[in-house]
């Protein structure tokens, strides 16, 4: 499905059915179920797009899931019942189906990901360093003293990419004479470029994140460009605006925050956290109008409902208020940081700093501003490092094209591949491959040796969930600090936190705003997903992998759903997000979840790979034995699709072969329980399925 134009036929089916539908009518009407009452009494049988996709019901709710993600299909209440909702297709899905480009924001598109070659020439140079590359892989070698103008080094979860940034610039000072002046290292958090700080002690370069550059220019030469004292908005400040937009308005706090978030998403917060989150979401968004270089605009804001216009026009309102007051009292933001610098340099060209190396780390999380940047400090010589795998911030303007189109921007670059992995078992880089097989990047291959525990848990509710969680860190026998809890939002973490403090468990919350000690810091952290990307432990629970967690549909920055973003795929960077999740665990991952099943990325090959799934194995088979037995089910399905000429899912579905291959039926009864078998295909393949199961 990844890739394909599949999801039109959904948008066609909506878009020719008269009426708003749930997702259960809608699935049957696309498989061509007449059994559903409304199918008959409206006569929807006689449409083009009935039965117009042979999909099971898993796959047609992802491919409907990642619609709704992104906004190609809107939820719209009942009349007289609010908490009744059906779905239409929205004006963005009817400009899809003239003009399809979802497809097009998937990874499998636009990249293709190719093995680095490694020729006898490469290693004779490898081996005239000696010991200075003697500790690295080939791979990692040819990053550190590439020769090549503009090179992208494409590095894997646990690749090493920090390892191979620091030593290619002490490779440019000691080897190639560069002066450490002209060489210019740029990172994304003040945490990233610390710790490359402490791998170069004194080295004279330029170490920075995109705004503590930014920031140093203006601070140097902002006279030429504001004409009076203009400084760096502090948290104090931010606070001050908020009231005082709040007062203009003639609204109070209590009542905007009721007005702004639903009672799901005010559950489970303090006023204090609510108020953070909704003046955080007020400054994205005047921020995100200033990197679009546009002003804030209603038409912007895609509301579905009068709850969402009202939010809307509370945003609105407010994040103007804030514009005009930064602007009136010499105020700048981290946007206004790289905008006002890039004005300077369009206005004062000579102060544009020269330097011979760039080198930029977590390249995939670049913007269109700060890429911007790049191309104006006009480097001769350029280094990237980053994974396309760990893009998780299309939603707060980064854009994946700079790293997928790197080799087409700097034509004749070299790409190099870092696919070896030091931080995770072998068991965990197998779950982490199957997990994003679907976006066409090379597997990784992991270089640790030792046992792995990798745990599917089941739970009826959170409480259990979440006692599961504290007694595995009770009784974990690695360090407190080498545990990592994520979850994939800051209600999760909350509830978590509250259960932690109980049992005086010494922990650090790390959400999406604000890193803080509960009870005592060196403890356990507890984090979401997005703040803890870069870090890595011993030990790794991810709580909440459910099919409404990963991917994510509700939300705790409600604003973020109604700016309309179009430059990447909604579904897909949830998917990324858990790969994330999963690849910060070096040997024990525990997954938990509650309700009937787990989310739909935990497919059928991983749930192979997990402890729980051990019972359901037949004892017959070893891991390795069913990946065998799947692999000739496929070759027979490929074989059989071919002869009636007909796509493999129209024969046998994945989750069909994989259940075969666990539960090895021996005769023609024992295939009645065998999810997606039924008397009809028996019937028709059953003599042929037992014939390759038992050979």
């Amino acid at each position: 499905m990844s890739g394909d134009l599949n999801h039109l036929l959904v948008l066609k089916a909506l878009q020719e059915i008269p009426f708003g539908v749930g997702k259960k009518l809608l699935t049957e009407f696309l498989q061509g179920k007449e059994k559903h009452e409304s199918i008959t009494k409206n006569q929807l049988q006689k449409l083009a797009s009935y039965g117009s996709m042979a999909y099971s019901d898993n796959e047609l709710s992802e491919v409907i899931e990642r619609l709704v993600l992104n906004g190609l299909i809107q939820m719209k209440s009942i009349d007289g019942n609010r908490f009744w909702k059906v779905m239409e297709i929205s004006d963005k899905g009817v400009s899809e189906i003239s003009n399809p480009t979802l497809h097009t924001k998937q990874l499998s598109f636009a990249f293709s990901e190719e093995a680095t070659t490694i020729t006898e020439d490469d290693k004779k140079k490898f081996a005239a360093f000696g010991e200075f590359l003697e500790e690295y892989n080939d791979e990692q070698k040819k990053a550190i003293i590439g020769v090549n103008s503009h090179l992208l080094c494409i590095a894997g979860a646990g690749s090493g990419k920090t390892t191979v940034l620091t030593k290619r610039i002490e490779f440019l000072v000691k080897y190639k004479s560069v002066a450490p002046s002209s060489i210019l290292a740029i990172t994304f958090t003040r945490k990233a470029r610390q710790e490359m700080m402490k791998r170069l002690p004194n080295s004279g370069v330029a170490i920075e994140t995109f705004n503590s550059f930014c920031e140093k220019m203006l601070r140097t030469h902002g006279d030429l460009l504001y004409g009076r004292s203009v400084r760096v908005v502090s948290y104090r400040d931010k606070i001050l605006m908020f009231n005082k937009a709040l007062s203009s308005i003639g609204i109070s706090l209590d009542r905007a925050i009721d007005q702004y978030f639903s009672l799901a998403q005010r559950r489970s917060k303090t006023p204090e956290q609510l108020s953070r989150i909704f003046m955080h979401d007020c400054f994205f968004i005047r921020d995100y109008f200033k990197f679009k270089n546009k002003k804030i605009e209603k038409s912007a804001f895609e509301t579905v409902d009068a709850d969402h216009q009202k939010s809307a026009d509370l945003v609105f309102s407010i994040s103007n208020f804030i514009e005009s007051f930064m602007t009136k009292n010499g105020l700048r933001d981290f946007a206004d940081q790289l905008i006002d610098t890039l004005r300077l340099f369009t206005s004062h060209p000579n102060l544009i700093p020269s330097y011979s190396h760039i080198l930029i780390d977590e390249f995939q999380d670049v913007n269109k501003t700060q890429m911007e940047l790049v191309d104006v400090l006009k480097s001769s010589n350029l280094f990237c490092v980053g994974d396309p795998r760990q893009s998780i911030f299309g939603w707060r303007g980064s854009n994946i094209k700079y790293i997928l189109g790197f080799a087409e921007k700097f034509f004749g670059s070299e790409t190099i591949v870092l696919t070896k992995n030091y931080r995770s078992s072998s068991k965990i880089v197998d779950l982490m491959n199957a997990a994003i097989s679907k976006l066409g990047l090379a597997s990784l291959e992991s270089c640790v040796a030792g046992s792995s525990d990798i745990k599917l848990e089941e739970f009826s509710n959170a409480d259990e969930e979440f006692g599961f969680v504290v007694d595995s860190i009770a009784h974990a026998t690695c360090s407190p600090s080498e545990i990592f809890v994520l979850a994939r939002t800051n209600r999760q973490l909350n509830e978590l936190s509250l259960m932690l403090k109980q049992r005086r468990i010494p922990h650090i919350v790390r959400s999406d705003e604000m890193k803080k000690p509960a009870v005592d810091s060196g403890g356990v952290t507890l984090a979401t997903v997005h703040a803890i990307k870069g870090m890595e432990a011993e030990m790794v629970i991810v709580v909440g992998c459910t099919t409404s967690q990963f991917p994510c549909k509700a939300s705790e920055h409600p604003v973020v759903e109604m700016v309309k973003v179009d430059t990447y795929d909604r579904e897909e960077e949830e998917r990324r997000l858990f790969y994330v999740a999963l690849s910060r665990a070096k040997s024990k991952l525990y997954m938990t979840y509650t309700g009937k099943k787990p989310t739909h990325y935990l497919t059928e090959e991983m749930m192979l790979m997990v402890d729980s799934a051990a019972p359901k194995r037949s004892t017959k088979l070893s891991l390795s034995s069913s990946s065998d037995v799947v692999t000739k089910l496929k070759e027979w399905r490929t074989s059989l699709s071919s002869e009636l000429g007909v796509p493999p899912y129209m024969v046998m579905h994945d989750k069909t072969l994989f259940d075969l291959a666990v539960k090895m039926p021996l005769d023609v009864r024992a295939l009645e329980n065998v999810i997606g078998l039924g008397p009809a295909k028996i019937a028709k393949y059953g003599e042929q399925i037992l014939d390759v199961l038992i050979g």
